[in-house]
């Protein structure tokens, strides 16, 4: 079959269907889309909320709670222990399909009848840790969000088998680190990004293997080196006790004096290792795998999946978040842990087989149009069904909803083989995942059929506000705990909690003067985007084409630019040096 150019439904611009994507269509019996991959990953994403919490009331026991949801949006919310207790079966609020409705009309419905957990987490597996979302088998743990095997770590985001780290994104295998993004296999590494393999590592990037530096960028196995120059170790131990690392003043000009430092070298154009056949960012060990966005080891023979953040998936495409085992997904989200052919459904685990057009549906196989089941098989709209009536039902559904589509509220068709529409979801487009990556103004996103949450102001008074702190943290009294601080950047109310205390002062690094959101868009914004440009290297020969950056060695093109042309999430308008990774490894040192 040859590749086929469509226009998008919802951003009518073209995009390419390619052979081996026909391929995947064909094995896994659904249509090809009809909305374009930038488009399918923004409609998936809106159904998950990440890191808006509010305080409610359990609509079963009546305790105060924390949820995803807000208390002034009208759906039934239980706290998880009530959620995952046999006090309710989700067969109560089963529905009779009614052909003559559109089927997805029906599954909203019930969408809105069914009660949901407060929180997204594999509840039983948590201990100590009431308040994470999308989170499971946590420790200790405090407003940490999509994280596996924590340990005593806090505002911390896509996590696996990480203990006593602190204000990190993307961290896998670490400990005792503070102020990373996208590091791993690392102990005390602080204010770094892109390291690996690291110990007593500060304010550095792109090292790897390396310990006992300070501001360094390009390097491997290397030790006590200060902005990137050899020095004894005696030399090194004496200037880190000078830099005052405990003073708030200093560790932001030491920061800005980093950053400006990297900068000055050539970049690798992806955040990419071990790939075999691979397109995409930060993506590590994979096969087969194109347009990929923060995928860990072991994913095959995929296609835009993004923040796959436990091993083994493979034959997926159009899934995002998470992983562990799963195959033959096809617009999911939210899904993983052992899960097999899942289409069209959201919040779906673990070792689920065969779900479609479903949300939060846990330990079951077969389902249709399915909402907050756990432990069922051969369910529509709730309705449980022997095998032969929910087959016969299921294709006869299949074709109704080719013959009479579901039409959002924005005019999209939604016929067999389309994600659930916006109107499903139950979050704001500003609450949700969504607008992290594609931020929309509340006119823009209404206007794309997406709904907007306008939270209710703060109600906290701030009793220190945030350059009023001290600046060392050896001044810092223990009655610290108990202020409301004002953050310095959006002047929101925030506090400072005992066990993130207990890792400043055993990282002897000062208090944070921006609350846990800011921090983490501050971390996030040095995350390159999901959107690949095609560019040509920038090396020139014997330096780069644009900036003072001369080679250190010869590379393959001598003193002729670097033919070499690459998918890259680097802009070209953004201000890094990009080479290849042929030129980007000859300069390594």
């Amino acid at each position: 079959m040859n590749s086929e150019n469509k226009t998008c439904q919802n951003c009518k611009t073209d995009f390419t269907i390619e052979p081996e994507d026909f391929d995947f269509y064909e094995k896994i019996k659904v249509p090809p889309p009809t909305w374009c991959p930038e488009c399918r990953m923004k409609r998936r994403m809106a159904f998950m909320n990440n890191r808006e919490l509010y305080r409610r009331t359990c609509d079963l026991c009546g305790k105060s709670i924390m949820s995803m949801y807000p208390p002034d949006r009208k759906i039934t919310i239980y706290c998880n222990p009530c959620w995952w207790s046999d006090k309710w079966d989700g067969t109560q609020y089963a529905k009779d399909y009614d052909p003559s409705q559109p089927f997805l009309r029906q599954a909203i419905d019930l969408t809105r009848a069914t009660p949901h957990m407060a929180l997204e987490s594999n509840y039983p597996t948590l201990i100590n840790s009431e308040y994470v979302n999308h989170a499971a088998t946590a420790k200790n743990c405090y407003l940490i969000f999509i994280a596996d095997e924590c340990e005593n770590v806090l505002y911390s985001e896509l996590l696996l088998h990480n203990k006593d780290c602190m204000d990190a994104t993307i961290l896998e295998r670490a400990e005792l680190c503070y102020e990373v993004v996208n590091c791993g296999n690392s102990y005390q590494l602080f204010y770094s990004e892109d390291c690996d393999g690291c110990r007593n590592v500060y304010f550095s990037k792109d090292c790897i293997g390396c310990s006992d530096c300070f501001g360094c960028v390009g390097l491997r196995n290397k030790q006590y080196h200060i902005f990137n120059v050899p020095h004894t170790k005696e030399d090194y131990q004496q200037k880190l006790k000078e830099f005052g690392l405990d003073s708030h003043g200093n560790v932001m000009q030491l920061q800005e004096q980093a950053r400006d430092f990297w900068r000055t070298r050539p970049h690798k154009f992806a955040h990419a290792l071990r790939n075999v056949n691979t397109t995409g960012d930060y993506v590590y060990g994979a096969k087969n795998a194109k347009d990929m966005y923060i995928v860990s080891e072991g994913t095959e023979d995929s296609r835009y999946c993004q923040v796959i953040t436990m091993s083994g998936v493979k034959d997926s495409y159009d899934y995002s978040m998470w992983g562990n085992g799963a195959q033959r997904l096809y617009e999911a989200m939210i899904v993983g842990e052992g899960a097999d052919s899942i289409r069209f459904a959201t919040q779906v685990w673990p070792n689920v087989r065969d779900i479609e057009y479903s949300m939060t549906v846990m330990s079951s196989s077969n389902m249709f149009g399915c909402v907050n089941m756990r432990n069922k098989q051969y369910c529509i709209l709730n309705k449980e069904y022997s095998k032969g009536e929910y087959e016969k039902l299921r294709a006869q559904i299949i074709g109704d909803m080719d013959a009479k589509p579901y039409i959002d509220s924005a005019g999209r068709r939604y016929a067999y083989g389309e994600f659930l529409p916006p109107d499903m979801s139950l979050f704001g487009y500003n609450e949700s995942y969504a607008a992290l990556f594609f931020p929309m103004t509340r006119e823009e996103a209404k206007a794309q059929g997406f709904s907007w949450y306008d939270a209710h102001p703060s109600s906290y008074a701030p009793t220190v506000r945030a350059e009023d702190l001290p600046r060392s943290i050896k001044d810092v009294q223990d009655s610290i705990v108990q202020e409301i601080i004002e953050c310095s950047r959006c002047k929101k109310s925030f506090r400072i909690v005992t066990a993130e205390l207990a890792l400043l002062r055993r990282f002897g690094l000062p208090l944070p003067r921006m609350c846990p959101n800011c921090r983490y868009a501050e971390r996030f914004s040095r995350v390159n985007p999901p959107r690949l440009a095609k560019r040509k290297c920038e090396c020139a020969g014997v330096s780069a084409n644009r900036g003072k950056y001369q080679n250190t060695t010869s590379h393959f093109h001598a003193d002729k630019p670097c033919p070499n042309e690459f998918q890259t999430s680097y802009a070209p308008d953004r201000p890094e040096i990009v080479y290849c990774e042929q030129c980007y490894n000859s300069e390594v040192a």
